[in-house]
């Protein structure tokens, strides 16, 4: 064996192996240790000289591996956004002039980010961009919007933007053509994208039914009812081009590090029905939960409680719910103390009154005048149906309120980022009082919705595949930019955080009482909502069919009622016309709900009519029908199984891509095998 090394010289790191191994042998061993002697005296060294030097290398390397993890361990404890801020000469120009200091790091960010952006531009240095920007908010006489054109992101990410590129130089990159072009263009852009998309995809089949013979008339019959199919899939990949192409911008934020304070007080308000005993604990123990999720400071957590409808003005039981209520809120109070102006836990609860449309006794006007009223107690209205109860003290001065649906969940800090991104002086409501809406900044701010976590058990296969992405619920969609990212305004789904005086002055006399069921995208639409796409709450979604219907049932009835808005015949007495007008981009969101309401029944009339064909053609048509349903679920696999991920294996993208088709390919099935009792239940809801 020893032989096989031959003449050349012998690694120390063999050399010390196999002294180590021939340690302790007998005599027989003796033949190798002349050997290797000899072989180490031709090197010129000993075995012990070779084993010294390789053990002292050894130490080395130990000792160096040492340092390098305690260095790691060293800058990993380093907090770098810190470091990097402190020196960055660029912030310490940005803190001189305003109150970039009093934003959170991810506004801050957006800034720099936005300087660096500019000064490559405009072929000037970034100090000197931002000591222009500071300049031009110097020259700002007053501070009208409460500081909007005061603050350095109204020209580096606002309003201002463009005055100032122009002033600077600034020459944008050819890539960023088409989407300032887009953005220039407005909803007209949008909505042509759309058409043009979905009458491509109908031509397709069209052209194939004419080449086998299909006459004309057939043809434009078919074109009309599979129009509604086409726009569905249409829509589907303009909106998934829109969210590739557009860099979603998140909304900038105060970061309010010592909580919050009292000129931005905040009521978290939560809209419940008082109905069981073990359901009033439940609220009572969700409205703790929230509190011990929440920042400390002027901030307060109440419910909005009615009772149930009833056939009288008062109901068996209802006494015995309120005082559980009453009880519950009072315990919360004793164990955490007061709020700084007031109860921190509060009870607000409602009458009944008579509806001659519901023809029954209940809550003024649901939750649309729950939290009407609500906006008027808070401003000192002493003539709502809200009941008195002895010892509550009302805190004053609350300037936003955070309204929830019972099964929200509210992560931790999320309370305070909504409140931080109300307060940036960019996105503070501008209400014009002509047109009577807000035009500029947010009344609403709309988190996204994230549903809860699946876990098994009856109903999770349901809700795995209705709440998904790209599944068959639209509102499980709401953290779509789509809109927000061309238009800069989102959709109000309900939970969110609103200023009361803004959001007040954009409703007051808009609505008939009893004619409005579904009011978050009107409310959304005159008090102009915002998507905080960045911050989210966490919400439970059906697990079952029946539940699932009679939402969507609810919301259809809701999206009919906008129609007198829709077509300019709601005139509010007392409100001049161009305040009653719809804005553009509201009027394409209502009219787009009803366009939803109205697909399953134009596409089961489609396929009907597609049946009466000859065999060949009537295939044709059906495959094209089915294709447009498959589009919107597949659509978000198909780009996931062609985006790389570094470092991610092979393996593992196939294993989640093959998920995720399974359930596409589910939803779709879902969505056909749905299809008829989807026509009869929109169909119902509209008329």
């Amino acid at each position: 064996a020893l032989q096989a090394y031959g003449r050349a010289d012998l690694a120390d790191a063999f050399v010390v192996q196999l002294c180590q191994r021939l340690r302790d042998t007998d005599a027989s061993m003796t033949p190798v240790f002349t050997w290797l002697d000899e072989r180490l005296a031709r090197q010129g060294t000993t075995a012990e000289e070779v084993v010294r030097d390789e053990q002292q290398r050894q130490v080395a390397a130990s000792v160096t591996v040492r340092n390098i993890v305690t260095s790691m361990r060293l800058v990993s404890d380093v907090d770098w956004a810190e470091l990097v801020e402190r020196i960055s000469l660029v912030d310490e120009v940005l803190k001189a002039g305003s109150g970039f200091a009093d934003m959170d790091f991810p506004t801050r960010n957006l800034y720099r980010n936005a300087i660096e952006d500019l000064a490559r531009g405009s072929g000037r240095g970034e100090l000197e961009v931002a000591r222009r920007v500071i300049r031009a908010v110097g020259e700002v006489d007053d501070l009208s919007g409460e500081g909007r054109r005061c603050d350095p992101g109204y020209y580096l990410v606002a309003g201002g933007r463009a005055g100032f590129e122009v002033g600077i130089g600034f020459r944008p990159p050819v890539r960023t053509w088409p989407g300032r072009s887009i953005r220039a263009l407005g909803i007209g852009a949008y909505g042509a994208a759309i058409l043009g998309s979905a009458g491509l995809l109908l031509a397709l089949p069209l052209v194939a039914l004419f080449e086998a013979g299909v006459g004309i008339p057939w043809l434009a019959a078919l074109a009309a009812l599979g129009a509604f199919p086409a726009l569905d899939a249409g829509i589907a990949l303009v909106n998934r081009g829109v969210t590739r192409g557009f860099r979603a911008i998140p909304l900038p934020a105060l970061e309010l590090k010592g909580g919050v304070p009292q000129k931005l007080r905040t009521l978290v308000a939560v809209p419940v029905l008082l109905s069981r005993l073990d359901e009033v604990e439940a609220h009572i123990e969700k409205l703790e939960i929230h509190h011990l999720s929440s920042p400390e400071g002027h901030l307060h957590f109440a419910l909005l409680s009615d009772w149930l409808d009833a056939a009288g003005e008062d109901d068996e039981g209802d006494q015995a719910l309120l005082e559980a209520a009453q009880a519950g809120v009072a315990r919360l109070n004793r164990k955490y103390g007061p709020a700084p102006g007031g109860d921190r836990f509060l009870l607000f609860h409602r009458r009944r009154t008579w509806s001659d449309s519901e023809r029954c006794w209940m809550g003024w006007e649901r939750k649309r005048g729950k939290l009407h009223e609500l906006n008027r107690l808070l401003r000192g209205a002493d003539d709502t149906t809200f009941i008195r109860l002895d010892g509550q003290v009302l805190p004053q001065g609350v300037r936003y309120v955070i309204t929830l649906d019972a099964d929200t969940k509210l992560p931790r800090d999320t309370v305070r980022r909504l409140i931080g991104k109300m307060a940036h002086p960019l996105n503070r409501p501008q209400f014009d009082p002509e047109l009577g809406r807000v035009v500029d900044g947010y009344a609403i701010l709309q988190p996204r919705i994230t549903p809860a976590r699946l876990t098994g058990g009856e109903g999770a296969l349901f809700r795995r595949v209705t709440s998904s992405i790209g599944g068959i619920d639209p509102y499980a969609a709401a953290v779509s930019d789509v809109y927000q990212d061309l238009f800069g305004e989102g959709s109000f789904a309900g939970k969110g955080i609103y200023d009361v005086d803004a959001f007040e002055a954009s409703l007051r006399g808009r609505v008939p009482i009893a004619t409005l069921l579904s009011h978050d995208l009107f409310e959304g639409v005159f008090a102009r909502a915002g998507l905080a796409s960045d911050v989210e709450v966490v919400e439970d979604f059906p697990d079952r069919y029946d539940v699932s219907a009679a939402r969507h049932h609810r919301w259809a009835r809701g999206d009919w009622q906008l129609l007198p808005w829709i077509l300019g015949t709601a005139r509010p007495q007392d409100m001049a016309p161009r305040a009653a007008e719809l804005p553009t981009i509201g009027r394409w969101k209502m009219i787009d709900n009803l366009r939803r309401t109205l697909s399953p029944g134009l596409s089961l009339a489609s396929l009907w009519l597609g049946w009466a064909l000859p065999g060949p053609a009537a295939a044709i048509w059906t495959f094209f029908v089915l294709a447009t349903f498959a589009v919107p679920p597949l659509l978000p696999v198909a780009v996931s199984a062609v985006r790389r991920r570094p470092g991610v294996p092979f393996r593992s993208r196939l294993h989640t891509v093959e998920a995720d088709f399974r359930l596409a390919v589910l939803q779709v099935a879902l969505v056909t095998a749905l299809l008829a009792h989807q026509t009869w239940l929109m169909g119902d809801a509209i008329v």
